[in-house]
């Protein structure tokens, strides 16, 4: 019953508890202690959080995240509330142009956890959004939609993340001219996203690594070790690439 229950757990705690479109106000926001706010000194990363983790799982893996030499690692958050995935991926695309303007120009490298990685993936493919992200790194995303999405309440989001939505088929459009290089982790053991293949990002125009994840789950594949590894290693050879070393 744990596969009927999870999306309709994610969706019930998501509408009743997120609060606060993408931040306006405060486009370098992190949750509590675990700010770094941007230095100049390296990229920008920006991390957006999934449907129903409310950063609890975003915010260790931004610590994991310090000493790769970035230049700062900041946090969104959006509202489920929102009417779809696009309103959510401008919204997000406003910070990163803003987190890009404050770090005198520099790129911006994007890491979507579950429903933040399609978000993240929309506004680079969809709303020119790889003239300032090179990179979008995806950790458990349902990027081919997910079957658990068919069971959950008609929640809009959720209804986005069903096998052949429009949000979907709009993705599956043509993307010649998409700069962004996509790393997508998935696992063959996520309970949210199913069949675990619609966590690759299957797409022939754009440039997509998809890393197979043995044996974790949706809610620890962003922490897991190896992937945190892997993750560091993204982001120090961006880095270096950008800055040279």
């Amino acid at each position: 019953m744990r596969l009927v229950r999870l999306p309709l757990d994610m969706a019930a705690e998501s509408v009743g508890q997120l609060t606060g479109q993408f931040s306006r106000s405060m486009p370098w926001r992190s949750t509590g202690r675990d700010e770094q706010p941007p230095t100049g000194s390296g990229i920008p990363v920006m991390l957006v959080h999934g449907l129903a983790d409310r950063a609890s799982i975003v915010s260790p893996l931004q610590r994991e995240l310090r000493g790769c030499g970035v230049g700062s690692l900041a946090l969104a958050s959006y509202n489920v509330l929102t009417p779809d995935i696009r309103t959510a991926a401008r919204a997000l695309g406003e910070q990163v142009e803003l987190a890009s303007a404050q770090s005198s120009g520099l790129p911006v490298v994007v890491i979507g956890y579950s429903l933040g990685g399609l978000i993240a993936r929309y506004y680079v493919q969809r709303l020119a959004g790889d003239a300032y992200v090179p990179l979008v790194i995806t950790l458990a995303t349902p990027h081919g939609g997910t079957a658990t999405a068919l069971l959950a309440p008609a929640h809009p989001l959720l209804r986005q993340l069903r096998p052949g939505s429009e949000l979907l088929t709009e993705l599956a459009e043509p993307a010649a001219g998409c700069r962004t290089r996509f790393v997508a982790f998935y696992s063959d053991l996520d309970e949210a996203v199913i069949p675990a293949a619609r966590g690759r990002i299957d797409h022939p125009d754009l440039a997509a690594r998809n890393v197979l994840v043995p044996g974790v789950g949706h809610l620890t594949l962003p922490l897991h070790q190896p992937v945190v590894e892997q993750v560091r290693s993204l982001l120090t050879a961006i880095q270096q690439a950008t800055f040279g070393a």
